[in-house]
């Protein structure tokens, strides 16, 4: 047998004869060579895909995620932060989730009350109220196509066909459900829902209820000159039935939703002190703390298998893989909030709290980190301060460009943020005259004496941001 070696930095050939075909002897050469090339790979692992998970997760989200893994691993143990750190803690804390905060408040173990559905509410009524009759059967039918709002979902007709039930009857079954609280229940539109209403209200101003019922669609569009004619009523009566339409619920199942409240963990705290310097502080309390479990791991250590020994080493690789995730979950969302901070200043010092326009991209060359770092480190994160919480990614605002020619003797442009120019919308509308209020032209007017230039469509666009109806939708007559 020939037997032969190939040099690793040589080349061979080898030369293999196959005999005859057609007349001609056929070679086939075969070159063998070994180089080396530098390849850049990423392999996305497992534990790198997770990591990034556990960045985008939210304080709950990653609570769950830390519960499932100590369910996997005996290794760990998962408990939850329950007091401010020293050197964070707020007192007292103005929040707008109008929490009372001591040091025995946790965020994730708080369990609000459970409210009662507007289904169970429903059927209370109906088993007080009524007898044990085909028309309850029929009420209760009904019950089971109302949705959340309170609004029935079903047609009678098909309500009809489907029981077995005759039109009259099922039409009396709609009535008795229409009796019961809360006022409004059992609508089949907005219009009905109010009269059902006003026709339960003693203190409703007159012809309120007959003016929603025969002119509904001309009073909802302002068209009262034609109500006026109609009724012989003036243009200041239709004002006062207007505001108390606006204290009528549309949606008078939405008290009874039956859902949980939510609360709202920081993960961020902002200290101004009285230099009016600005500390970012990571929140501790509700944060999902990992324990190594190092009584079982010394236990298991001493057994001599060797599948249980790679069994935990497995697991302990896993634990401070977590431990190192977690840290630096936590460095990364307190970088991004700093930075954050430090462009929306002005937002914690100056009482009107003017937020200026921002951008992944401007964070993510600061800190050089990918976009997709700073998108997933607020995603769900909230920071706290003295006069509420806030979401992380409400800071981050496409900004507007304007002269300052009327401020400066310049034409040098001015960043300013859509929610600045939203809030100055607002403010016009909140302090023009009532009975001749600011078309979207005289908005644009005015912003522009102001610096700020933006076209008539973009103050419609905003206006329509901040449900604010149109100029003579908000003309009053009283």
């Amino acid at each position: 047998m020939n037997s032969f070696s190939i040099s690793k930095y040589g080349m061979i050939a080898v030369k293999i004869l196959k005999g005859y075909e057609g007349g001609m002897i056929v070679n086939f050469e075969q070159k063998f060579s070994q180089q080396q090339r530098q390849v850049q790979k990423m392999a996305m692992t497992q534990q790198l895909q997770q990591s990034i998970q556990m960045l985008q997760y939210n304080t709950e989200e990653l609570a769950s995620f830390l519960e499932q893994k100590a369910l996997e691993n005996p290794l760990i143990e998962v408990t939850v932060e329950r007091d401010y750190d020293a050197e964070a803690a707020i007192q007292p804390v103005k929040s707008t989730m109008n929490y009372q905060h001591n040091e025995e408040f946790n965020y994730l173990n708080q369990v609000p009350d459970t409210s009662i559905s507007l289904f169970e509410f429903l059927l209370e009524q109906i088993h007080l109220t009524m007898r044990d009759t085909y028309l309850r059967e029929l009420v209760f039918f009904l019950t089971e196509n109302i949705d959340d709002n309170g609004y029935l979902k079903i047609e009678l007709s098909e309500a009809a066909k489907t029981t077995g039930a005759q039109d009259i009857q099922m039409l009396d079954a709609l009535t008795l459900l229409q009796q019961l609280d809360p006022a409004g229940v059992g609508a089949r539109n907005l219009q009905e829902c109010l009269m059902l209403q006003i026709e339960r209200d003693d203190f409703a101003p007159n012809m309120a209820y007959v003016i929603v019922e025969e002119e509904f669609e001309n009073f909802a569009n302002r068209k009262w000159k034609e109500i006026t004619k109609k009724f012989d009523i003036s243009l200041a009566e239709i004002q006062e039935i207007s505001d108390y339409i606006q204290t009528l619920n549309p949606r008078p199942g939405a008290l009874y939703d039956g859902t949980k409240e939510q609360y709202i963990r920081p993960d961020l705290i902002i200290r101004v002190t009285k230099e009016n310097e600005i500390k970012v502080l990571s929140a501790k309390t509700g944060l999902p703390v990992v324990h190594f479990q190092k009584d079982y791991y010394q236990e298991m250590s001493q057994f001599e298998d060797k599948d249980v020994r790679r069994f935990m080493k497995d697991k302990f690789n896993e634990y401070e893989w977590i431990q190192k995730s977690l840290q630096q979950r936590g460095e990364t969302i307190v970088r991004v909030g700093t930075a954050i901070v430090e462009r929306q200043k002005e937002f914690f010092l100056n009482p009107a709290h003017p937020i200026k326009s921002l951008t992944l991209k401007e964070i993510s060359e600061k800190l050089d980190i990918h976009e997709s770092t700073v998108s997933r480190s607020i995603n769900g994160k909230y920071l706290e301060t003295s006069f509420g919480i806030f979401e992380l990614k409400s800071f981050f605002t496409n900004s507007l460009k304007t002269q300052q020619s009327k401020i400066q003797n310049s034409e040098d442009e001015l960043e300013i943020s859509g929610d600045s120019v939203r809030k100055r919308v607002a403010f016009c509308v909140e302090n023009e005259d009532k009975h001749k209020p600011l078309s979207d032209q005289k908005i644009v007017e005015q912003l522009k004496e102001e610096g700020i230039d933006v076209s008539r469509r973009t103050i419609a666009k905003y206006r329509d941001i901040l449900g604010i109806p149109s100029s003579s939708k908000r003309k009053r007559f009283d």
